[in-house]
């Protein structure tokens, strides 16, 4: 279940041998490094911790200094761990590739969505709008939220306005349409979460890949 980070580069299209259009994210994924390897007898549980764009040594403090410099490798800017299955072996300074995912195969993406702002209950939670007619006061507002004398109070968890996007999003068994190596490049079919240049993580799809 290798796991792989990546920059969202944006959205193109590409053309099937059956002559389909097939819209794509292309991502920038890797190279990444192995920077640790845990195990359940030094830290509890078995992962890999990988890090992914070099990051400038000016910007990283002594206790990261200390630890890029005792994995071989150069400073990073994100550092990410994911668990090992039973069998799999990695080693400190290992380098995880594009190479290493398999074109066609469904995988999972995860990124942070856009951030809407603050927003009302139409744009929010796709409410519908009141009456727009001359002297209607309940045009784009919510409706009724105490409900008068009884109860006379709001209810934990009303749909109200408040804060919109900006959250963890993961989209699943979506196809990687192409792997360029040589560029560190993944073609994914449909959209993924977030904007230009926002960090995406992808992986197999944990639910299983076509038979």
């Amino acid at each position: 279940m290798k796991t792989i980070l990546g920059k969202k580069v944006g959205m193109t299209q590409i053309f099937a041998e059956s002559g389909e259009v097939i819209p794509v994210t292309v991502v920038e994924a890797g190279p990444e490094v192995v920077t640790q390897v845990k195990t359940v007898e030094t830290d509890g549980y078995n992962a890999v911790q990988v890090g992914f764009e070099d990051q400038k040594p000016q910007r990283v403090n002594k206790p990261q200094t200390g630890h890029f410099a005792k994995s071989g490798a150069a400073p990073k800017k994100h550092l990410m761990e994911f668990a090992v299955e039973e069998g799999e072996e990695y080693q400190v300074g290992q380098e995880i590739t594009v190479a290493d995912f398999e074109e066609g195969i469904l995988v999972d993406v995860t990124g942070t969505s856009k951030g809407k702002g603050t927003q009302g209950n139409i744009k929010r939670h796709g409410h519908h709008r009141g009456p727009m007619t001359h002297g209607s006061k309940h045009k784009r507002l919510h409706g009724a939220l105490a409900g008068a004398t009884y109860p006379s109070r709001v209810f934990k968890g009303n749909k109200s306005p408040g804060r919109m996007g900006r959250e963890t999003v993961t989209v699943q068994n979506v196809r990687l349409v192409k792997v360029d190596a040589n560029r560190n490049l993944m073609l994914i079919k449909g959209a993924v979460p977030g904007g230009k240049g926002s960090l995406v993580r992808i992986r197999p799809a944990i639910k299983g890949q076509d038979k």
